[in-house]
């Protein structure tokens, strides 16, 4: 399943909010920089749908704060 992610990095709290349209607004802890925040990203998401987090892969959007996500 592909989705589509919006990040807010440097977040005070973490939390995963789902859309009307589907896509997913997640709040991080970590900062933008030297791909930490897409670290968490692949955590936050991988205990949110409960897969390991090798099946959870950022498709495209890497330097973006739009992502579009793998999971499965």
């Amino acid at each position: 399943m592909r989705v589509q992610v919006r990040v807010k990095p440097s977040s005070r709290q973490v939390r995963i909010e789902r859309s009307p349209d589907g896509s997913l607004t997640v709040w991080l802890h970590s900062p933008p920089a030297e791909g930490r925040a897409n670290r968490e990203l692949i955590e936050r998401l991988a205990e949110y749908f409960q897969v390991p987090r090798t099946q959870v892969r950022i498709v495209s959007g890497a330097g973006s704060r739009i992502k579009l996500v793998e999971i499965g």
